[in-house]
């Protein structure tokens, strides 16, 4: 059968699809309603009603009051806001953050530019699922301390973090806690309240939203400087024209998102185990990554020993199959995965990691195909590995 002509899509994690009703409402603003929400006449007007709509949309959607809600330009964005802000803001009562070594890199790398600041950092480690121990947390906790800053879900391994469990030994504390949200939102419950958290990062084109927006929600109270100064935009935390289509469009993939979790975690699921059961039951020398229970539901990441998972991309794509190696902000870094080697794993196997990750258009047809297909092309590229005889 040749399946050229209809790639099968297996990286959602990276980046998804618009959704159809969500690229209609977008239009609109496109072609028609085009004014700017800071003009005061009738065009201005719409367009600022839009936006205000957008925000009690998604303030709703994450238990959040509207005035919580700022409107960005996508998940690094609101890291770095969340990270940056609150130091800044927070530095006459203590220069200390806490973060994991599993982060991705819109946290890790503010973290380090504000080591490089003057700012004390530390990185914590996980055990061999990636979960964070909140003892691990607390006893990191000193009375500098101002910022604790752990992802809901690793974009990797999907691994889900105890987030609940932290946010209560930061509000103990008296200190700050931020969570990416970016892999999680419209997958697992990301309600603010129930996680406990100060401040919460989305971006839209995760969840079949635009590309180029996302949220920072920042709790009534918190203290965080802005990281651009211009405009009074988004209640002086943002300044920047705002995106007015795409905070539509993001507003509208939020409501599809938490209309159609059920179905959609179901659908993934359900793939997603079949998907693993098929791997493992017919590949040697293969890990699952991640926690078995405590993950994403869409997520499936292995490692395939004596082989490089490059090579192995590769050959999937050749045939219509799109898969990756890690996170798309890393790829094409020869660099082992360094969530794999927080994790322990011996860096010869780290290269032979594959990320696979499902979304709402993948089909059962789609996991036979991949089924059908994986363990021939790993027995031929260990045929001929310089890693392995087999």
């Amino acid at each position: 059968m040749n399946r050229m002509n209809k790639r099968i899509y297996l990286d959602y994690a990276a980046t998804t699809p618009l959704h159809p009703e969500v690229l209609e409402v977008m239009k609109i603003y496109f072609l028609e309603e085009f004014g700017n929400p800071s003009s005061v006449h009738t065009s201005g007007q719409k367009a600022r009603e839009a936006i205000e709509n957008a925000r009690r949309t998604i303030a709703e959607a994450l238990g959040a009051r509207p005035d919580e809600i700022i409107f960005t330009s996508g998940g690094s964005e609101s890291d770095n806001t969340a990270i940056k802000g609150v130091a800044y803001a927070m530095a006459e009562k203590g220069n200390h953050i806490i973060t994991t070594k599993i982060e991705h890199h819109a946290v890790l790398e503010p973290f380090h530019f504000l080591q490089a600041h003057g700012f004390k950092a530390t990185f914590l480690p996980v055990d061999r699922y990636g979960i964070v121990d909140p003892d691990d947390v607390k006893k990191a906790i000193t009375d500098k301390t101002i910022l604790v800053s752990i992802m809901h879900a690793n974009n990797e391994i999907g691994t889900i973090e105890p987030i609940e469990e932290i946010s209560k030994i930061c509000r103990q504390k008296g200190v700050y806690f931020h969570t990416d949200a970016v892999q999680s939102f419209g997958a697992i419950d990301t309600n603010v309240n129930s996680l406990g958290v100060d401040l919460l990062s989305i971006s839209a084109h995760k969840f079949y939203g635009p590309k180029g927006v996302g949220v920072l929600y920042i709790r009534k109270g918190t203290r965080i400087e802005p990281l651009l100064h211009g405009g009074a935009q988004e209640m002086g935390k943002r300044a920047s024209t705002h995106n007015v289509p795409g905070i539509v469009g993001m507003a509208k993939a939020v409501e599809l998102a938490i209309k159609e979790m059920p179905q959609r975690v179901e659908h993934s699921r359900r793939l997603r185990d079949k998907l693993i059961k098929c791997l493992l039951d017919n590949v040697d020398d293969i890990i699952l990554n991640g926690h078995p229970q405590k993950r994403l539901p869409n997520n499936c990441h292995v490692i395939v020993k004596y082989i490089e998972g490059e090579a192995l991309l590769m050959r999937l794509d050749q045939i219509g199959i799109e898969v990756a190696t890690g996170s798309a902000c890393s790829s094409g870094s020869l660099e082992p995965s360094h969530v794999l080697t927080a994790l322990g794993v011996p860096i010869e196997d780290a290269r032979g990691s594959i990320r696979m990750t499902l979304g709402r258009l993948t089909t059962d047809e789609d996991i036979d195909f991949v089924c059908e297909h994986f363990p021939r092309i790993v027995k031929e590229l260990r045929a001929i590995s310089p890693l392995t005889g087999k």
